[in-house]
C-alpha cells in the first residue's frame, strides 16, 4: 500500500469500518457503489481467507471479473485480517457508457505477530454501461513516485498543515515534488478558511481528461480535487454554496480552470455531471 504506515503494539485491535453508500446529490449512484464493493471486498477479510486466490473467490461471488483481482496486490498483503474503509469516491469521469470513479481508501491489516499496520491508497476504477448493471473493466492503482530529498517550503507547510487532510497518494505525491506551489499555496490558504478533504492530487487520477486524449492538469501537477470542507461532503446540495465560495477564492487567486458542482459567471468555470462531488481547481502557472 502506498504512503505511511506505522506498527503499534501487540494485541492491536482492528477498528471498526462502515460500508461506502451514496449521499444525497450523487450523480449516477449505482456506479460508484459498484467501484466501492469491489474494493471493500477485496480489502476486507478474516482469517484464513487472506490471499490473491481468496479475493479472486469473494469478488467472483458478487459477480466481478475475477482477475479483477491481479491489479489489486496492494489491498492483499500479508495479514491474518484486514478492514479496509472508503474515505471517499468521486468521479474521474462519466460519460453516457462510460465512467472513471476515483477511490480514496484506508486499510488497517493484522499481522501474525499481533501488530496492526495502516495503510492506503487511490484507484481509478474504470467501468462500461452494461445489464443489467455497470460492469467493472479495469483497475488502476496509484503509483506515486518517490520521495524527493528536497522539497519547496510550500509542500512542507502543507505536509505540516493538519487542516489540510491528504490521502496517502496525495501525500506522496507532495512528498516527491511533483506538486506546484501554485496548488500548494492555495491548499494553503483554503485550510486558513476551512478544513480541506483532499481527494487525489496527480496519483490515482487519469492521465488524460476523462473521453479526450488532452492530458489532465492533475498529470502535471497542477491541480487538486477536494470533496471536503470542514468535514462537509459538497456533493451534498446543501453544502454547494461552500464548494461555490472555494471556487471563487479560487479563482481571485490565479487558478484558471475551477469546476464544481456549481456554475458560476465566468470563463475560469465550470460545471458538469463529473464534478456535482468534488470542486476541481486547476492552475496553468
Amino acid at each position: 500500500m502506498p504512503g505511511q504506515r506505522s506498527s503499534l503494539a501487540s494485541s492491536a485491535v482492528l477498528p471498526k469500518v462502515r460500508q461506502w453508500h451514496p449521499q444525497q446529490g450523487e450523480v449516477e449512484p449505482w456506479i460508484k457503489t459498484r467501484a466501492t464493493r469491489l474494493l471493500e471486498l477485496a480489502g476486507n477479510w478474516h482469517s484464513g481467507s487472506e490471499g490473491l486466490d481468496a479475493a479472486r473467490q469473494r469478488i467472483q461471488a458478487a459477480g466481478f471479473e475475477p482477475n479483477l483481482a491481479d491489479a489489486l496486490s496492494s489491498l492483499l498483503q500479508a495479514g491474518s485480517s484486514a478492514v479496509l474503509q472508503v474515505r471517499d469516491a468521486q468521479y474521474g469521469g462519466i460519460l453516457s457508457t462510460s465512467a472513471s470513479v476515483i477511490v480514496v481508501v484506508d486499510q488497517w491489516r493484522l499481522l501474525s505477530d499481533g501488530s496492526l499496520q495502516t495503510g492506503g491508497t487511490t484507484l481509478d476504477i474504470r467501468l462500461t454501461k452494461s445489464s443489467p448493471h455497470w460492469r467493472v473493466v479495469e483497475v488502476l492503482p496509484a503509483h506515486p513516485t518517490g520521495a524527493s530529498t528536497q522539497i519547496s517550503s510550500p509542500a512542507q507547510q502543507v505536509l505540516q498543515q493538519s487542516r489540510i487532510r491528504l490521502p496517502y497518494a496525495a501525500k506522496a505525491d507532495v512528498l516527491s515534488g511533483g506538486i506546484h506551489d501554485s496548488v500548494l499555496k492555495m491548499l494553503l490558504r483554503l485550510s486558513a478558511i476551512h478544513v480541506v478533504d483532499v481527494s487525489v492530487m496527480r496519483s490515482g487520477h487519469p492521465h488524460n481528461v476523462f473521453g479526450t486524449s488532452r492530458k489532465s492538469d492533475h498529470t502535471i501537477g497542477r491541480a487538486v480535487d477536494i470533496w471536503a470542507l470542514d468535514s462537509k461532503p459538497l456533493v451534498l446540495p446543501t453544502n454547494h454554496t461552500l464548494a461555490a465560495n472555494a471556487m471563487r477564492l479560487a479563482v481571485a487567486h490565479g487558478a484558471y480552470n475551477v469546476g464544481g458542482p456549481i456554475l458560476i459567471s465566468g470563463t475560469q468555470y465550470f460545471s458538469d455531471r463529473t464534478h456535482q462531488d468534488h470542486i476541481h481547481l486547476g492552475f496553468n502557472y
